[in-house]
């Protein structure tokens, strides 16, 4: 199976946050996935902890490589932009990574975070959706330190509304 491609800076084990959720589930495939994940504006239907969603520049719907968005999550509001942005392509997985930031850089409100998702087809009619966190400052600190992980809750969350949202449009 793939893994997740960390830019210098946000490697797991060397940042102040970092959750890993995973699925893996039969009946879909990357095909299905990719529209919910790749058109932002449909993350607030099957996520409810994403909202505001916007492009910057007369972009989207879909995203594409280096594109600046704005959502709402976690009670951040995020500035982002797409840092690695590959298609579905039969015999590899499919990948959307951004980089995002909330608070005024240099402050101690300041989060920056790589956030990345890798969908790709498997053996037996199964998919497999990784998503996977870094996250630098403060507010990751804190984030790291809840209990339960608010972090780990909510991406698992996106994951099933995510896998939820496809199923229903298959039917």
């Amino acid at each position: 199976m793939s893994d997740i491609i960390w830019p210098a800076g946000y490697v797991p084990g060397f940042t102040d946050n970092y959750c890993s959720n995973e699925v893996i589930v039969t009946g879909l495939t990357t095909e299905d996935i990719w529209p919910f994940l790749n058109i932002p504006s449909r993350w607030p239907d099957y996520y409810k902890n994403s909202a505001d969603v916007r492009f910057y520049d007369g972009k989207g719907p879909e995203f594409e490589n280096g594109d600046r968005f704005f959502f709402s999550t976690f009670g951040f509001p995020v500035e982002a932009q797409v840092v690695e942005h590959i298609a579905p392509v039969n015999g590899q997985p499919a990948r959307i990574a951004w980089h995002g930031w909330s608070g005024t850089e240099g402050h101690s409100d300041r989060l920056d975070v790589h956030h990345a998702w890798l969908i790709e087809d498997l053996s037996g009619g199964r998919v497999r959706i990784l998503t996977q966190e870094t996250q630098n400052g403060e507010p990751a600190k804190e984030l790291a330190r809840a209990v339960p992980n608010p972090m780990i809750n909510g991406h698992q969350e996106w994951l099933d509304g995510l896998v939820a949202a496809a199923r229903a449009a298959k039917a």
